[in-house]
């Protein structure tokens, strides 16, 4: 073998060799993902090996809010503010897949137990349209939120939220829910629920749908197969605005966050109130540990999460974050938890058994909210 067809081959290898490593390096700091949604920057990716920032993507006239991400880890899907619709990304690389039009003003979205439907609110309007229907999206990115921190008590359209106030959306047509199934994206059964509907949960066995209705102080139970409305549970007396709504990791409780009033409520499996605690400035959301031991409450305009008994709901402690950090998720070894938190444009990392501030990660344009792969336990994420 001559020495220049030495030099070439010992090239080819060598090139080889360190795209192979590239690929390893990629597969070991990609292993456990954060996703993170922000309002006026698209959706980011963070390695919690590392706790840095390793992707970020931005398609024209996405400003995403909810957030999910399926059981396989495929595919990452979001509702965006305004474009009336979600998107479908595949991963790792977040490339966009598909956009569908839903209706107007969606946030929450979540996958049932069985991994196999997409379940997405949204606030419809004169200009909304049928789930599936196709829409172009809008252009240009979403208009800077500028409010501060004492507006957050303010509706979608600016307007006061407060009983006094009644809203344009406490009077307008009632929330729908849409649902899709996952791989195919096939439209499915429409809801129809109350005013202004934020959280999503699913009882454990998977056949009962469960929303928060804020205007009207009620929890919407659905039949999870059909869509069919079959009650609602009022929560007049405990506190105004139901916002977020989970279930134990044993389905023999659920824990509900009351914005405008700073209530946490516990629920008996059969949703009769149990227990009702006060928590800082506008909960939004929560979640159980993994053990079913505590309860995370984000209460976004005190500036803190706070950790109750799941049994007693005594507060337990009590941890200073960010401004307007709705949403957050435990990391799948259940060792620290992640708070997206708005207004501070930032992440904010937190021992999840000592309760210490360990870091933060700067960079975020309005964050929204946050889950990981492998999915964890989070106010969008399990159980």
């Amino acid at each position: 073998m001559t020495f220049r067809k030495f030099a070439f081959l010992f090239a080819v290898v060598a090139i080889a060799a360190a795209a192979a490593l590239a690929g390893m390096r990629e597969a070991a700091t990609s292993s456990e993902i954060a996703y993170v949604t922000e309002e006026e920057g698209g959706i980011s990716e963070i390695d919690l090996s590392t706790m840095k920032v390793i992707r970020r993507v931005q398609p024209s006239g996405i400003a995403p809010r909810g957030l999910a991400v399926t059981f396989d880890g495929k595919y990452v899907i979001t509702s965006n503010k305004d474009t009336s619709d979600i998107a479908i990304f595949s991963t790792p690389q977040l490339d966009l897949v598909k956009r569908i039009h839903i209706g107007d003003n969606p946030e929450f979205i979540k996958i049932d137990p069985s991994a196999s439907r997409l379940f997405a609110t949204y606030e419809p309007s004169s200009q909304g349209g049928p789930p599936g229907a196709a829409k172009e999206p809008a252009k240009g990115n979403a208009k800077p939120d500028t409010k501060s921190d004492a507006s957050q008590d303010k509706g979608k359209d600016g307007k006061s939220k407060s009983k006094d106030n009644d809203s344009d959306d406490e009077n307008g047509p009632p929330a729908q829910i849409a649902s899709f199934h996952v791989g195919d994206w096939a439209p499915g059964p429409v809801s129809t629920a109350g005013q202004e509907t934020e959280g999503i949960e699913f009882s454990r066995d998977g056949k009962q749908m469960l929303v928060a209705n804020e205007s009207q102080e009620t929890i919407g139970v659905f039949d999870e197969a059909t869509g069919q409305h079959l009650r609602d549970v009022d929560l007049k007396a405990y506190g105004i605005r139901p916002r977020g709504v989970k279930v134990s990791p044993d389905g023999n409780a659920y824990a509900v966050t009351m914005e405008s009033s700073g209530t946490l409520l516990k629920l008996d499996s059969k949703l009769n109130v149990v227990k009702s605690v006060p928590t800082g400035a506008k909960p939004y959301g929560l979640t159980f540990d993994r053990a079913g031991k505590r309860i995370f409450v984000s209460a976004a305009m005190a500036r803190k999460l706070q950790v109750f008994s799941a049994d007693s709901l005594n507060l337990l402690a009590e941890i200073p974050t960010g401004q307007r950090c709705w949403h957050f998720t435990f990391t799948p070894d259940d060792s620290k938890i992640l708070l997206a938190c708005g207004r501070s444009g930032n992440v904010v990392v937190i021992d999840a058994n000592s309760y210490k501030p360990l870091q933060t990660i700067e960079g975020f344009k309005l964050p929204w909210g946050i889950v990981t792969y492998p999915r964890s336990y989070g106010s969008l994420g399990l159980p």
